[in-house]
């Protein structure tokens, strides 16, 4: 079966009363901007739905890849399930052709979902990023993943993929298992593996003849080691571990002999649970399962919150943390644990200042308005900066350079506005979120590349930045905010990946020198729907723009003022808006998908005359 694209989905779902069969009670949750809450993957694509009777969460699961033998798979799987009494798995109901959507992949306009309880909680290795700090939540969170661990060893089933993506941890500390398409059910014995899992947690000898109630016992063995590991020594996430794995990868265990994880390990074995944990490794990893092993082995002992001196690593503080506070010689204030450091405008005349050794977080306003700071060096801090507040080092105007260490994971809000001689800054992959107006008005930066670990362009972060002249954006972003790039009149040419689903109101609006603009159109590949209002009003020096099929609305005057527009060619026919093309002069070519010269002479009659139409996709090469 050929399945519908993933904004063929999104506009199927948006009108999900009229597009279900059974389940026509559903809505989509909307986020922010307007569009459905969704996460997608290799296979499928997941909406956050909400049952307009009784106020209860769903997450549908719409498929984008075909499965061998799915419908009966998920029969087995959801009557195997209906009969566990447990929070580790979800209640799911599989659909055969449950929701109507308009595709051009195929003839198809029924397709079959995944109906499962929607869970609130985080991917397992997001919250041990996230609370990486704590060591009590993590020792919390390995005894809970053991808990489990014993729960799993003692049923004749098997998730048959856990790895820390399809582990989620509850906001009360409790897990739940996810995506069940390579489940093992008593009923499929005999069968082969439908998945094998990713490497950096299945058995390295593991085949699809190995499908059994066994499948997970090395996973779980590997990760459980893994999280008490790094509970013990939190360093060693940084130190082992990345965005795709906790501690050990597949060559790890080909050769546990070559092992630099095992190796360190050795230095924490007068931990007796850690040591125990090790054993059960080594077992697994040399019989394939734990089937001689039992389960209680996996029984830890809960931690005890008292025992645990817990940090204090927020980026606001009061007039209590004052109080306490330590002054150093430059005038600037940390706590007294020297864990924050709070303020700091004090400092005046210094060409040159570093942050003293052991920071960890710089907090809201810390460096707000100090006019004469030069250069701030954060690089010399080995892994000890991990946040960036709010406003942080708002209109610190003279400010010129700053390294930010690889240990920090967020940029607040504003935290670098009105820096307008800031020219260069290096955003290292360990940052996964940049604040709303992060570097609005430096006007000073010339060139900045966004970390792969950045999922979202947040409104306004670059915007003012009259210098810019190259900007990567990174496959790893599905959104472009509002005004993020407004006013940024030496951007010259940008690369849109096909991840990104929407580009906001004014997202690129005055790039006066914006003369390239490619947007992936390798379909099925590119997701994005819509094009805000003014999206690329103002670029004067904008000459061609392709659109690629998977749009489906573009806002009002999203290309006025375009004065350089000469040429513009649509492989879909969306929604338009209202002027989109005012005041765009040279506009005299204008290519439309074959049999929709109606829809567009009516929306666009000024330009009729130039509307041709073209059978075949019209592809930019960037």
């Amino acid at each position: 079966m050929i399945y519908p694209t993933i904004s063929e989905y999104i506009e199927s779902i948006k009108d999900a009363e009229c597009n279900f069969d059974k389940l026509s009670t559903l809505g989509p949750v909307m986020d922010g901007n307007g569009r459905p809450v969704m996460s997608s993957g290799n296979f499928a694509v997941v909406f956050k739905m909400k049952d307009e009777n009784t106020g209860k969460h769903y997450a549908i699961k719409c498929f984008i890849k075909d499965q061998e033998g799915r419908d009966e798979n998920y029969r087995k799987i959801a009557d195997e399930l209906s009969n566990v009494q447990s929070s580790y798995f979800c209640r799911i109901e599989y659909l055969p052709s449950e929701l109507f959507v308009d595709t051009a992949n195929s003839y198809l306009t029924e397709y079959p979902v995944l109906k499962m309880d929607w869970v609130d909680g985080v991917p397992l290795d997001k919250y041990v990023r996230e609370h990486i700090d704590s060591k009590y939540s993590l020792a919390l969170l390995c005894y809970q993943f053991c808990r489990m661990t014993a729960w799993l060893l003692t049923q004749p089933f098997a998730h048959g993929d856990l790895k820390p993506d399809n582990i989620l941890v509850r906001p009360d500390g409790t897990l739940t298992l996810v995506d069940y398409d390579g489940m093992f059910v008593p009923a499929m014995r005999g069968e082969k593996a439908h998945e094998m899992g990713s490497p950096d947690y299945r058995h390295p000898l593991r085949t699809e003849d190995d499908f059994n109630e066994w499948i997970d016992d090395f996973s779980l063995a590997s990760i459980a080691l893994s999280l008490k590991a790094i509970s013990l020594e939190p360093s060693l996430l940084d130190d082992f571990g990345s965005t795709d794995h906790l501690l050990f990868t597949a060559s790890d265990y080909r050769d546990l002999s070559k092992s630099p994880v095992l190796e360190v390990l050795q230095q924490l074995m007068d931990d007796a649970e850690l040591t125990r944990l090790y054993a059960l490794f080594l077992l697994a990893h040399s019989q394939n399962n734990l089937s001689s092993a039992s389960f209680r082995l996996f029984n830890l002992i809960k931690p005890d919150k008292n025992s645990f001196a817990e940090e204090n690593l927020s980026t606001e503080f009061t007039e209590e943390d004052l109080k306490d506070a330590v002054e150093d010689e430059f005038g600037v204030i940390y706590s007294k644990d020297g864990k924050r450091l709070l303020r700091a405008r004090k400092v005046y005349n210094k060409y040159a200042f570093k942050i003293k050794e052991g920071t960890k977080v710089i907090c809201d306003n810390a460096f707000y308005d100090c006019v004469f700071f030069q250069r701030i060096q954060i690089l010399d801090i080995p892994n000890s900066v991990i946040s960036i507040g709010n406003r942080a080092f708002w209109e610190c105007k003279s400010l010129k350079g700053i390294g930010i260490p690889n240990s920090v994971t967020s940029i607040g809000d504003f935290a670098f506005f009105g820096c307008e001689s800031l020219k260069s800054i290096d955003l290292p992959n360990s940052i996964t979120s940049i604040g709303y107006g992060a570097f609005c008005g430096c006007e000073s930066l010339q060139s900045i590349d966004i970390p792969n670990s950045v999922c979202s362009i947040e409104g306004n972060v670059f915007a003012k930045c009259k210098s810019l002249q190259h900007i990567n954006i990174p496959e790893s972003v599905a959104s472009i905010g509002n005004h993020s790039f407004e006013l940024c009149v030496s951007l010259r040419a940008v690369h849109i990946p096909f991840t990104v689903n929407c580009i906001g109101d004014c997202a690129f609006a005055m790039c006066k020198s914006l003369s390239y603009v490619s947007l992936c159109t390798f379909e099925p590949k590119s997701v994005i729907s819509h094009i805000g209002y003014k999206a690329f009003s103002g670029c004067e020096s904008l000459e061609t723009m392709i659109i690629t099929k998977s749009v489906k609305a573009i806002g009002d005057k999203a290309f006025a003022g375009c004065k350089s527009l000469e040429r513009i060619a649509f492989n879909s026919a969306p929604r338009l808006g209202e002027d989109i093309f005012d005041s765009c002069d040279c506009l005299n070519d204008i290519t439309i998908p074959k049999g929709t010269r109606q829809t567009f002479e009516s929306l666009i009659p000024k330009y009729e005359h130039n509307i041709a139409e073209s059978p075949d996709e019209v592809v930019l090469m960037f």
